[in-house]
């Protein structure tokens, strides 16, 4: 056998144990006669000891030893003189008798440490040396636990795992597949699934009242942090169901994923919050609770005639930030400049600062008189020594949305965004439509097949964008986690979705008539909701990007820069599947 133990389990108990171990080379040391190797497995690290007095050619064969060599070591273990209390293992060592160079290496691209050297493109490029480093190992092995804990606790409530097709017919609603061309059918793609929502609305139709699976996703748009074009979701599906029995059922998941991943015990009932409260206090439908801060409406304070920029504004709102009364000229001007970024995309930003012994200095001083001043420190709640930032525009939301951004930013330079707090709540009622600007129509905020609102019904044919879904979505910590919505089961209303959304019968026929002649048979209630794997792991594991929880990330321009794909195909691939390019020039 290659191994009797792993380089992570031996303990001073074992001392005196013949022991076969198997691993990588993380260091050497030569100190005078002695050679000391650390090898490493996925379990942890041993130290194996080659003592030139007992065996001279054993010893000049581990000082060849390079980083990365994959070895075999026989000895025996031993008790340490010098202990080593970081760790695990360090109480021991292995003293040789017999070494196995099992394949040698090459110097690595960047160092195998839990801090390594190694920049990100670079580390992509090596994953399966990157994947040698305990942080991303970890990663690993936490979303393995975390995927076992799901299973075990959808099956515990009678849930049943079913795998639906990869290669599905496109959809084009919302974001942009990708496509698959079928060589058997020329001119004819299949698409990969953004997700499994139509086919376990089916599973429900069928019986199958309880469904889940940890399905992989694509979505072909622009990255981000929490972005990759394929993803993993813990997809959800259930019959005879309410808004409120998916809320508890999922909330209850949650609270026993962060009991057992983190040892944190949410609230024995999370926080519900409208998507329009939400967007009033936040500017986000995924606030994050961690900090304050929250927007002050200042409409009726600061619209006095005397500043035509707020004088002509649809919305003027602050947000007030503690203890920050001395940040200098330099630090203010680097958030105007950051407000105006095009990311963000603010006209400018106003501040006014409430100094510790009194004085207040603000950059409308010249429009406003410590009277008014002093209503802005009162309607924001202010004390001596904080700062207070305003933003003002001619779109309500738009302008909440900037102050969001601002919001995060301050939070970033505070150091608030504390990953060791968990924050989690309910964003419920969001609208059913948003309009659409590239498209001049109405789009479903989720999906065309989400309820609305049945107090809102009657809204449908004068003002379907004040109609609400019944939607709920899953934050914690600024981040959206999971969402859903109930179904609509009923034929008619789902044709009256179909024609606000723009359909012809004919087309939401062409799209969708597997699943309208399905609801024919008998359609149950039902109701829906998937939880971002990725993400979720992520929160658990603190990072700031999903990529270091999953096994061979795409980068940020959706390339993996490990196997150089996308690429192109060999000119008969494209013959057999009837396909010709025609690529612009650039």
């Amino acid at each position: 056998m290659y191994r009797t133990n792993t380089c992570g389990e031996l303990r001073l108990q074992d001392a005196g144990k013949q022991v076969t171990l198997a691993g990588w080379v993380q260091r050497t040391r030569k100190m005078g006669g002695m050679t000391f190797v650390d090898v490493r497995d996925r379990y942890g690290i041993t130290q194996i000891v080659f003592d030139e007095s007992k065996n001279a050619d054993l010893c000049q064969r581990a000082n060849k030893l390079g980083r990365e060599f994959c070895v075999q070591v026989k000895g025996e273990v031993s008790e340490r003189e010098s202990k080593n209390v970081k760790m695990p293992t360090g109480d021991i060592e292995i003293l040789a008798t017999e070494l196995n160079v099992l394949s040698e290496s090459l110097t690595p691209p960047f160092t195998i440490e839990d801090k390594s050297d190694g920049g990100d493109d670079l580390r992509m490029k090596y994953r399966y040396l990157d994947l040698r480093r305990n942080p991303v190992r970890k990663n690993m092995e936490l979303r393995h636990r975390m995927t076992i804990l799901i299973r075990n606790f959808l099956d515990s409530k009678d849930f049943i795992e079913v795998e639906t097709p990869i290669l599905i017919g496109s959809t084009p609603e919302g974001a942009r597949d990708f496509v698959v061309p079928s060589r058997m059918n020329p001119g004819q793609f299949y698409a990969l699934p953004q997700s499994p929502q139509t086919l376990k609305q089916l599973l429900m139709v069928s019986g199958f009242d309880r469904y889940f699976q940890i399905a992989k996703c694509f979505r072909d748009e622009d990255l981000r942090a929490d972005r990759q074009p394929e993803f993993t979701q813990i997809d959800c599906e259930m019959s005879f169901v309410d808004q409120d029995d998916v809320i508890d059922l999922f909330e209850d998941m949650a609270r026993h994923l962060f009991k057992e991943i983190r040892g944190v015990e949410l609230p024995a009932k999370l926080q519900q919050m409208t998507w329009h409260e939400a967007m009033r206090r936040f500017g986000s439908d995924k606030p994050d609770l961690r900090f304050g801060m929250e927007f002050v409406e200042l409409m009726d304070t600061l619209k006095k005639g005397k500043f035509a920029v707020f004088d002509d504004a649809a919305y003027i709102g602050g947000i007030c930030v503690p203890g920050c009364a001395n940040y200098t000229r330099k630090q203010l001007d680097q958030l105007t400049d950051f407000v105006k970024s095009q990311q963000v995309g603010a006209k400018g930003l106003v501040y006014v600062k409430f100094n510790e012994d009194g004085s207040v200095k603000s950059s409308v001083d010249k429009f406003y008189s410590p009277e008014d001043l002093a209503e802005v420190k009162a309607a924001m709640g202010a004390n001596d020594g904080d700062l207070v930032l305003i933003l003002s525009g001619d779109n309500a939301n738009k302008t909440r949305v900037q102050l969001c951004a601002l919001r995060l930013e301050m939070a970033d330079r505070l150091g608030l965004k504390d990953k060791n707090k968990f924050e989690c709540l309910w964003i419920v009622d969001f609208p059913l439509f948003e309009w659409s600007d590239e498209e001049q129509r109405l789009m479903a905020t989720h999906h065309p097949f989400t309820m609305p609102n049945p107090d809102d019904i009657p809204l449908l044919d004068e003002h379907p964008e004040q109609v609400r879904a019944k939607a709920y979505d899953f934050v914690c910590n600024g981040i959206e986690v999971g969402g859903g919505s109930l179904r609509i089961h009923d034929g008619k209303l789902q044709e009256k979705m179909f024609q606000i959304l723009g359909f012809t019968p004919e087309k939401a026929m062409a799209q969708f008539g597997f699943l309208i002649n399905a609801f024919k048979y008998g359609a149950p209630p039902h109701a829906g909701l998937a939880f971002g794997l990725d993400r979720f792991v992520s929160i658990m594991a603190g990072l700031d990007s999903i990529r270091d929880c999953i096994a061979f990330p795409k980068n940020n321009s959706g390339r993996d820069v490990m196997l150089d794909a996308p690429g192109y195909l060999d000119p008969k691939q494209l013959e057999e599947l009837q396909l010709k390019l025609d690529l612009k020039q650039e």
